[in-house]
C-alpha cells in the first residue's frame, strides 16, 4: 500500500520492541500504527505541558487589580 507519509526507522532495545509487539497484537494494530499512536500521545503530552507552563507564567505576571469578581463581571456585561 503506497503512502505519502514519511517513514522513519527506529532502533529499539529488545524489551521495548517486545512490549510494543505485544501491545500492537493485543490491540489489533500493526507495529507502525501502534508506534504512530505512541508518538502522537507523546507529542500531545509535550504540547499540553508547554501550554500549562505558558499559562502559569502568564498567571504569575498578573496583579491582583487585574482581576474582577464574578458579580462585577456580570454587572459590567449588563446581564
Amino acid at each position: 500500500m503506497a503512502t505519502t507519509n514519511p517513514r522513519i526507522m527506529v532502533v529499539l532495545e529488545p524489551p521495548l520492541a517486545k512490549w510494543i509487539k505485544k501491545m500492537s497484537k493485543k490491540e489489533g494494530l500493526s507495529l507502525s500504527s501502534k508506534l504512530r499512536d505512541l508518538v502522537r500521545d507523546a507529542y500531545e503530552n509535550s504540547e499540553d505541558a508547554y501550554w500549562a507552563k505558558e499559562a502559569d507564567a502568564r498567571l504569575d505576571r498578573l496583579k491582583d487589580d487585574d482581576f474582577i469578581s464574578h458579580e462585577a463581571f456580570w454587572k459590567k456585561a449588563g446581564l
